[in-house]
């Protein structure tokens, strides 16, 4: 299994209150989905609004794909939600 991001679209979904992202591993596409409480975690400081959630998505995107990369190698899913305690 290797996970690739080399798309580096991501969107805030305000209903569910988290930042969908998306990997591939291969041809096939995997969703993402970060809490706003993970970047919370990540960055105690972010504006409470979008634009804050995406900027500190932006800022943490190592760490975020880090931990995208441990949750997918656990197992296969549809998709896969990362937790302030996957940080």
């Amino acid at each position: 299994m290797t996970l690739n991001f080399p798309n580096g679209c991501r969107s805030y979904d305000s209903r569910r209150k988290l930042v969908r992202f998306w990997g591939y591993d291969s041809a096939m596409e995997i969703s993402f989905l970060v809490e706003v409480s993970a970047l919370y975690k990540l960055n105690p400081r972010m504006r409470d609004l979008e634009a804050g959630y995406l900027e500190s998505f932006d800022v943490a995107l190592d760490r975020i794909h880090e931990a995208a990369r441990k949750v997918y190698s656990r197992g296969r899913e549809g998709t896969y939600l990362l937790a302030a305690a996957d940080f």
